[in-house]
């Protein structure tokens, strides 16, 4: 009798175990299929009150802006990475009751990232110009961010290839803006066209070029952190 409740007892003991270490593993399975390469912030400018540039035919900044980041935003989630974006949907970052919306607006752009610590940050803008001929993506990196320098190189770049733009621009240096200014870590201002271009306001308005501003923004993106990866293990 006792031979067989000590076997019983072995038997629901090994059952236990067996149990115990396949919910351990799901549970491991489970954590690893939700890791992320880093966290990314898209900002997309404007918003609420804010239209940003009005552009030809009415065209709003802000809604341009708040596309592309949506659409900047899947390219890297596929890629791996967790992404953030400052707002999703036609709202400025302040409260109502606020005497200096913009001002407020700013902070809190600026405390998301300090919050997120993220590897960089990348805001999306639409420029213009009285000039209506003047045309082609610009990107802006603090003055003295040396990484942020060799992001607005690498995004500079991809925009000028995949646009495909006959009088290519090159990065700029910037230390006036204000969350170039202001925030933490590696931020790049990039302006994907000029509003006040009739080629470019109409290619702008479209979801295919949209797309392909997210698409080689997102390229830009992954070439730098490559470069920052291959630079870290040489360092080793």
């Amino acid at each position: 009798m006792r031979n067989r409740w000590a076997r019983r007892c072995m038997a629901l003991c090994m059952l236990l175990s067996i149990y115990l270490l396949s919910r351990e593993g799901a549970i491991l399975t489970a954590k690893m299929g939700t890791e992320t390469k880093g966290i990314i912030i898209i900002d997309s400018g404007h918003g609420g009150i804010d239209p940003g540039v009005v552009g030809i035919g009415g065209l709003q900044e802000k809604e341009v802006n708040l596309e592309i980041a949506r659409y900047l935003e899947k390219e890297l989630k596929k890629e791996g990475y967790e992404v953030f974006l400052t707002r999703e949907s036609d709202k400025g970052l302040y409260e109502e009751g606020s005497r200096n919306k913009k001002v407020q607006d700013m902070q809190n752009r600026c405390a998301m990232i300090q919050e997120k610590k993220p590897l960089l940050t990348v805001s999306i803008h639409q420029n213009s110009y009285e000039d209506q001929e003047v045309c082609g993506p610009q990107v802006f990196y603090y003055t003295h961010s040396v990484k942020g320098a060799a992001l607005a190189k690498c995004i500079q770049e991809e925009l000028n290839q995949q646009l495909q733009i006959e009088n290519p621009r090159v990065e700029k240096a910037n230390s006036t803006y204000y969350l170039l200014k202001r925030s933490e870590g590696i931020l790049n201002i990039v302006e994907t066209g000029f509003l006040t271009n009739p080629r470019e306001a109409e290619l702008l308005a479209t979801k295919k070029y949209q797309q392909k501003c997210a698409k080689a923004i997102c390229q830009g993106i992954l070439k730098f952190l490559k470069t920052v990866e291959i630079n870290s293990k040489n360092m080793v």
